[in-house]
């Protein structure tokens, strides 16, 4: 149900099982057979989410209080998010994964700024490592909003310093008071920091790495020795990811919101800075 006099895909793409996760594949699976995917999965990650499952029940223990039954529309869900088995497993709710590719989970293709859903029909909404890779994040906070019925939430990650990763399709990064005000249109359950300092120091370390080749054999290889040598910063997230600092260096946000009908002026959303420059 692509739009496809706005989108930038195609359904002939589609069909093609071309798009944006085919790119994240080449960026950063080896060349190979299986067998080495294997291998380079199980090396130590540069990447560490440590909020998601903490934010994923609390998404869903709300959802339970508001509703017996609730529908929930994950946009870039053709594949499994961090966290996302806790609505996978939760009873009363409905997912409804769509995304801009057919993945092992997408149920409905199309774009995150045309959403193919009645005004106020829907629970939920999960934009979970998506808002930078869309091409009218204005247009697709809007989109969520008007789907969501009174009261519905919505429950966002974005990146914030990191590196990269789509190619032509990665646009836009946030501070997290930048998150917020894209979402000023919803009150504020929870905020934070999903992916802290020493991740993105790692994902530095690598792409720092890479920049010396574009040779795809040579880039993979270094993404060998990134892995073997710099996971151990991603470690120090344990200690740092909820100190005020860490806002201000992290990866990656996340944002827990309910539809409001008020939106967040200006002047309130720089009183919610809670970062190192106090």
């Amino acid at each position: 149900m692509l739009n496809e006099e706005r989108s930038v895909f195609s359904a002939q793409e589609v069909v093609a099982r071309r798009g944006i996760k085919n790119l994240l594949r080449e960026n950063f699976a080896p060349a190979g057979a299986p067998l080495k995917q294997r291998f380079f999965d199980a090396l130590p990650k540069l990447s560490k989410n440590r909020k998601a499952d903490e934010m994923f029940r609390r998404f869903a223990s709300l959802l339970r209080d508001d509703a017996p039954h609730s529908r929930v529309l994950v946009i870039g869900g053709g594949v499994l998010g961090a966290g996302m088995q806790q609505l996978v497993d939760a009873p009363h709710i409905e997912l409804i994964d769509s995304d801009v590719y057919f993945g092992p989970r997408t149920r409905l293709i199309c774009d995150a700024t045309d959403l193919p859903f009645d005004d106020m029909s829907l629970d939920g909404v999960v934009i979970q490592a998506v808002l930078g890779n869309v091409m009218d994040p204005e247009r697709a906070v809007a989109e969520i909003w008007r789907v969501l019925r009174p009261g519905g939430l919505v429950y966002v990650e974005t990146a914030f310093m990191q590196q990269v990763y789509l190619g032509p399709y990665d646009l836009t990064r946030y501070s997290l008071v930048g998150l917020r005000r894209m979402f000023r249109w919803f009150d504020e359950v929870a905020s934070g920091t999903q992916g802290g300092p020493g991740m993105a120091a790692a994902w530095a370390y690598q792409y720092l790495l890479w920049s010396f080749t574009s040779a795809p054999r040579a880039r993979a290889w270094l993404r060998l020795f990134a892995r073997c040598t710099g996971f151990w910063l991603v470690a120090l997230d344990r200690f740092l990811i909820d100190k005020p600092a860490a806002l201000d260096a992290a990866s990656g946000h996340f944002f827990l919101g309910r539809r409001s009908d008020r939106p967040l002026s200006d002047r309130e959303l720089v009183a919610t800075y809670r970062g190192g420059f106090q």
